[in-house]
């Protein structure tokens, strides 16, 4: 729609300045179109050139947004924070916050050697031992692993590795449903979401090729325990999706093994198949501790360069007392054996659950991980109702950009003797409010 704000300037830099005051002062809103190119050149008497200019240092400062057809428009107005989940109601059973089990944790002791005195790690930000146990850590499920980095979680990875390589304004592909808190981080860094759908197999390779022919610039997925539908990659669906994307060499792939040892199913990477551009990220929060804030990535050495030289900008290095710590852990043979046994657990708890769910008639989608997708009809219906049973789990709206309806689960903590009672509590709340179980 043409907007009644009326745009001034007679350089590349008052036009800019001009549009950018009427965003800040509420005149141009999220979503209103700016004259095309040519009309304002001529009500501005300047030359087309001029205002292309502008508009292209708007486009790169995230002001504005080119659609195609749809011409340029005001950008929407980025997230400031994530959207964070409602606090949890006092007395009830928590199923919705997507943690493990801190039963199945290790204990997280200071390792007995602390860096001495003050000093910067600049010059050799990793430790050269944990980078060797990385490399074979990835390089076991068939990732390339010449060149590894470390960051302060996944995250902080994506969100630098994205910064870098995109502008304000580009289009990434994300999983729908998928990880709330990245669909938050790509819309506060000021690019645009692409909805793929996923199934139980992963992101689908018929949506990716549509979203890669709209003009993502990249694309990020998990290829195991897909947070909140529980896909995996089958051996064919990698093959199919690494064929989409050897056709856009210049799409960076971003693979997010967030559960990787407790996952429950083994990893088909696509970052051996001959990708130019890609990076495959690690943590370890999911089965050494929720407060070890470090990653890891394997990544094409471009990705690796641009990555480190932002962090030697920012942070500097992660702590070497926090890469002591998570290597300690990593090479403990009782800690190797306790997370054997999370693995193991999980899985058990998991399929406990959508075995109970099934024999109600209730389906949901979990193939890995610790959560369980169930679509429903009204997801505010089923949580209420879960409840007034003393169950709290997660709507799905937060996680959702164009799929349907649906709650997620966390099974992590949740007994299989409690499976049965969960499922026939949900029984119960989908036969109360009437609805349509998947409908």
């Amino acid at each position: 729609m043409a907007t009644q704000y009326e745009i001034s300037g007679t350089t590349a830099k008052g036009i800019a300045g001009s549009v950018e005051r009427g965003v800040a002062e509420g005149a141009l809103a999220p979503g209103v179109a700016l004259p095309p190119v040519r009309r304002l050149a001529d009500e501005l008497g300047v030359s087309p050139g001029t205002v292309a200019t502008a508009y292209k240092e708007l486009r790169q400062r995230g002001i504005v947004v080119t659609r195609g057809r749809g011409g340029t428009v005001v950008a929407p107005a980025p997230a400031v924070a994530s959207r964070r989940p409602p606090k949890v109601p006092a007395g009830l059973r928590d199923l919705a916050g997507g943690h493990p089990d801190p039963a199945l944790l290790p204990a997280l002791l200071p390792p007995s050697r602390l860096s001495p005195g003050a000093r910067s790690h600049r010059s050799a930000p990793r430790l050269a031992r944990l980078e060797e146990v990385v490399r074979d850590w990835v390089g076991a499920d068939g990732v390339p692993a010449e060149h590894v980095t470390f960051a302060h979680g996944a995250l902080d990875l994506v969100g630098r590795v994205l910064s870098v390589e995109l502008r304000p304004g580009d289009a990434v592909a994300m999983e729908d449903p998928g990880y709330h808190h990245l669909l938050d981080l790509v819309a506060a860094l000021g690019l645009r979401a692409v909805p793929v759908a996923v199934d139980d197999a992963g992101i689908r390779p018929d949506d990716l090729r549509e979203a890669l022919r709209a003009g993502v610039r990249a694309v990020v997925f998990s290829p195991r325990a897909q947070n909140p539908y529980g896909g995996c990659f089958s051996a064919d669906r990698r093959d199919a999706l690494a064929g989409v994307l050897r056709a856009a060499p210049e799409v960076l792939v971003v693979e997010n093994d967030h559960a990787s040892e407790v996952s429950g199913a083994p990893l088909r990477t696509v970052t051996g198949a001959g990708l130019r551009r890609w990076v495959h990220v690690r943590t370890v929060s999911k089965f050494l501790g929720t407060d070890l804030r470090w990653a890891a990535a394997a990544c094409d050495p471009v990705t690796l360069a641009r990555h480190d030289g932002r962090l030697l900008l920012t942070s500097g290095w992660v702590s070497h007392l926090l890469q002591e710590t998570v290597h300690g852990l990593m090479t403990d043979a009782d800690t190797r054996a306790l997370v054997a046994r999370a693995r193991e657990t999980y899985a058990l708890r998991r399929t406990a659950l959508a075995g109970e769910l099934g024999a109600r008639g209730i389906a949901s989608h979990a193939v890995s991980g610790m959560n369980l997708w169930v679509p429903v009809r009204d997801e505010s219906a089923v949580v209420n109702g879960l409840r007034s049973h003393g169950w709290w789990v997660a709507a799905g709206a937060r996680f959702r950009l164009a799929s349907g309806p649906g709650v997620r689960i966390t099974a992590a903590g949740l007994a299989p003797a409690d499976a049965a009672r969960l499922a026939s509590d949900f029984a119960a709340v989908l036969g109360e409010s009437e609805a349509t179980y998947g409908g």
